[in-house]
């Protein structure tokens, strides 16, 4: 059975993606931050998981330090046999304008959002190419896209990624490993609820669906990345937003 390894997979589109990936037919590991909130909202999610039928285990790590990526990823290997598909899901925010942000809450962001990415494919790339076969989908933004008021280390950290995606794909392709991401635009989740009401609402009005996107959404194309439907797409990102661009 194949395994799929989602980061920040508690809640959110993480815990989307998770039970999707069950559904079809993964084996998930279900990366959550160290804490008790955390643990209790991952072990949910893994019995959730359970109830398609697979294997779901969780597995504690502070994606956004080396060591802990390392043991984790050698955690999943020893769990499992295999990591077949990597979902890079973790992610923070800490919103304000340039003027009023510090140095320590945009460091903070670009390590949780970008750093991790970078910790966890130094990790699970080598697996991948010992196995001659790996999906990756990386979760970017619109905001690493078009930029955002008040998320420079957002739209910093998420665009970042992009380059990421691309450089991995190009690397790895070789090796029937591909590397893709996506790019959700206003979905129903818990980090977009600390968005202002008038962010929220500039955001809203430029969607041409005129509404919130679902995580389930998200999860739809994840799903199609990690399968072998599709075996012949990398390098692309794949933006989710009901219109958002148009």
């Amino acid at each position: 059975m194949a395994v799929a390894l989602i980061t920040g997979a508690s809640q959110g589109i993480g815990a989307c993606i998770a039970k999707r990936l069950a559904k079809d037919g993964f084996s998930i590991a279900v990366n959550h931050y160290p804490s008790e909130g955390d643990k209790a909202k991952a072990i949910e999610v893994a019995r959730e998981c359970e109830a398609f039928g697979v294997k779901a285990v969780c597995f504690s790590a502070d994606v956004s330090k080396m060591e802990d990526c390392e043991t984790m990823v050698k955690a999943v290997r020893d769990e499992f046999g295999s990591i077949d598909a990597l979902v890079n899901n973790a992610g923070i925010t800490k919103d304000k304008l340039l003027a009023r942000m510090g140095e320590d809450e945009y460091d903070a962001v670009i390590a949780v959002n970008q750093k991790s990415i970078f910790n966890m494919l130094k990790n699970v790339c080598p697996v991948m190419m010992r196995q001659k076969h790996g999906r990756i989908v990386n979760v970017s933004s619109v905001a690493g896209l078009y930029g955002n008021p008040g998320q420079i280390n957002y739209s910093a950290s998420k665009a970042a990624i992009i380059g990421m995606t691309k450089t991995v794909a190009k690397e790895y392709g070789r090796k029937n490993i591909t590397c893709n991401a996506v790019a959700p635009g206003l979905i129903r989740t818990p980090m977009t609820d600390v968005l202002s009401d008038d962010i929220k609402a500039k955001m809203l009005d430029a969607v041409a669906m005129k509404r919130y996107g679902e995580p389930e959404e998200i999860a739809a194309v994840v799903s199609f990345l990690v399968s072998e439907d599709s075996s012949y797409v990398t390098g692309q990102v794949i933006e989710i937003s009901g219109g958002l661009s148009m």
